[in-house]
């Protein structure tokens, strides 16, 4: 019997993240309390430590400033798709008025 694949909010990531690094527990230690697999919470891990030194695209973003950068880059992405085409329409809409 196979087991169903869990999932965690970057909130409770976080907090356990925060377990093993403020309060100095060892990551065996809270997996065991909080019968996590230590893969993933060692995964957990160097993903904040990435996000803090400012590494993006490792996954879904923890931290609120990691995932505010996400969005603000997607919507950068999509204005300058958009500013793209009014460029392309007025260009050529301009030759049309010739």
């Amino acid at each position: 019997m196979t087991q169903k694949r869990r999932k965690f909010d970057a909130c409770f990531k976080l907090k356990v993240v925060q377990l093993i690094k403020d309060q100095g527990l060892s990551v065996s230690q809270v997996c065991q309390d909080m019968n996590l697999s230590e893969t993933a919470v060692r995964r957990w891990l160097r993903q904040v430590d990435a996000e803090l030194a400012g590494k993006t695209d490792i996954g879904k973003p923890l931290t609120a400033e990691q995932q505010r950068i996400r969005q603000l880059e997607a919507e950068n992405r999509q204005l300058r798709l958009d500013n793209d085409i009014l460029k392309k329409a007025s260009a050529f809409f301009a030759r049309e008025l010739k």
